[in-house]
């Protein structure tokens, strides 16, 4: 996300060579054959001479395709082919086809705002980019289909117009233009309660039931009742996705919060990022959004525990021989996860077929420290038939989403002295004792609940933070109560004799 510009300089000689300098990759150096071709079948030869064409700064590695476009821009000037006059002011980047096309590249808005920042009177990118490339503002956006386009642009003989796009009407037109809603969910109440103390306060949360019993049917639906995204979380979003790759033809601004969810063959690497050539995970493309991981002990045991650092930190620094790089990754973590097995440990209408023993071990699966990073385990129950058959609708995503905000707007003004601390979820112990400090009748009923459902130690803090959004949902200043007793009720996993019950 931090843009460093290359300056692409060519010197031509007498000879024969050419000559790439630079720390490019492998794709970069494959440019001189595109390059070649796209000239050739656009009534331009490449020049027969010794060429040397040098990427500064000369020290930092260079990747990927995007170089095509002003290397062989650089080429015809140098070999006076074309005027040279506007070069000095607009930003070059893509790919070319053999027959001189442009090809969509990634990265294009973050380009595009480094692009402003150094006063560049424009940028030229693929016609596929330039929606991308258009939600910065104040600076001219020309998306050109061949490489044609962009020498006669460049020699002032056409003079098409920017791109323009209403970054703030885009953004707005489609925050709440959900495909799913809460109100298709029949029954469950007390799942949806736990969805929605865990959207007002940023929590983490996992859903344990038989199979077909909703889980991921709620979790889909979770994005459409929490905050919308400001405009700052979503130029950063988008700025994630489009260096990944991950954004569609068109696209300017995401504008709803991501919903990630890999399967669970999935590596270590492909969730946290890194790789040969550094790329974001999972993890960081559900920055500021939801990770999803459904049938949680299913994972890769390994691969759950790098988890527990991002969670924590809500950044991943991954460091290899070559590079370090960091990632934002503030992301809502719910999973859903079987009881058993087979499924059905439990279940009043199903036999289970599992033993003590493969429940334990099953249960084992997901370790003490990365269950202690989840304020909120809910168990869900299979649905009655009076409630699948009922044709009343369920409460609407956007009745949920006004409280949710509610008490979203009332944690800003909570936090608005401590950085980078938005929501209760990212309370710190002093903070939860400043906070959510519990009074007389609280303590009592916390004491006996520890003693006598034989809750861990770790439930305390986790419980006091889950009390604190269900206090902002009902606009209370203080935590009472009816909010300890609630919020004990969402720590079921840590009772000592759950599998036994």
């Amino acid at each position: 996300m931090e843009v460093t510009t290359v300056t692409v300089e060519v010197s031509i000689t007498r000879g024969v060579l050419f000559h790439l300098t630079g720390l490019a990759d492998g794709a970069v150096k494959e440019s001189h054959d595109r390059i070649a071709a796209a000239l050739l079948n656009n009534g331009y030869k490449f020049p027969v001479a010794d060429i040397t064409a040098n990427l500064a700064p000369a020290d930092l590695k260079k990747e990927g395709s995007s170089f095509d476009l002003p290397l062989a821009i650089a080429i015809l000037a140098a070999n006076e082919k074309m005027s040279h006059d506007r070069l000095g002011d607009f930003m070059l980047v893509g790919e070319l086809s053999l027959d001189g096309t442009l090809q969509p590249v990634k990265g294009v808005l973050p380009i595009a705002i480094k692009a402003r920042a150094e006063k560049f009177k424009g940028i030229i990118v693929p016609k596929a980019n330039e929606h991308e490339a258009a939600v910065v503002d104040t600076l001219e956006v020309y998306g050109m289909e061949n490489i044609l386009q962009v020498i006669d642009f460049l020699n002032g003989t056409t003079a098409p117009e920017p791109c323009f796009v209403d970054t703030r009407k885009e953004f707005y037109e489609h925050q709440y233009a959900f495909d799913l809603d809460f109100a298709d969910v029949r029954g469950q109440e007390n799942v949806k309660r736990a969805l929605e103390v865990a959207a007002a306060g940023g929590h983490n949360l996992i859903m344990v039931g038989p199979p077909g019993s909703g889980k991921s049917m709620m979790a889909k639906r979770l994005p459409s009742i929490l905050p919308p995204l400001s405009l700052s979380e979503s130029l950063e979003t988008t700025q994630i996705h489009s260096i990944a790759g991950k954004l569609h033809r068109d696209t300017g601004l995401i504008t709803q919060r991501p919903f990630r969810s890999p399967h669970h063959t999935i590596s270590e690497v492909a969730l946290v990022g890194g790789g040969m050539n550094p790329m974001p995970g999972e993890i960081t493309l559900a920055h500021n959004g939801v990770l999803f991981c459904d049938e949680l002990p299913e994972f890769n045991k390994h691969t759950l525990e790098v988890l527990r650092q991002p969670l924590e930190d809500r950044q991943i620094t991954i460091s290899r021989a070559k590079y370090t790089v960091t990632y934002p990754c503030s992301f809502m973590f719910v999973a859903s996860m079987n009881p058993c097995p087979c499924g059905y440990f439990a279940d009043p209408t199903h036999h289970c077929v599992c033993t003590p023993g493969q429940i334990q071990k099953y249960l084992a699966k997901i370790s003490g420290p990365l269950m202690d990073r989840i304020d909120i385990q809910c168990e869900i129950a299979p649905l009655p038939f009076k409630d699948i058959s009922q044709s009343t609708p369920g409460e609407p995503s956007a009745a949920i989403r006004e409280r949710v905000i509610r008490a979203r707007t009332v944690q800003t003004e909570r936090f608005r002295d401590y950085r980078n601390i938005h929501c209760n979820a990212q309370m710190s112990e002093r903070m939860i004792h400043e906070f959510a400090e519990p009074d007389e009748a609280s303590v009592t009923l916390l004491r006996n609940a520890m003693e006598r459902l034989k809750l861990s130690a770790r439930a305390y803090n986790r419980i006091l933070k889950v009390a604190r959004s269900i206090a902002d949902l009902e606009a209370s200043e203080t935590v009472q109560v009816q909010h300890i007793a609630e919020a004990i009720g969402y720590r079921n996993l840590d009772r000592s004799d759950w599998a036994e019950r």
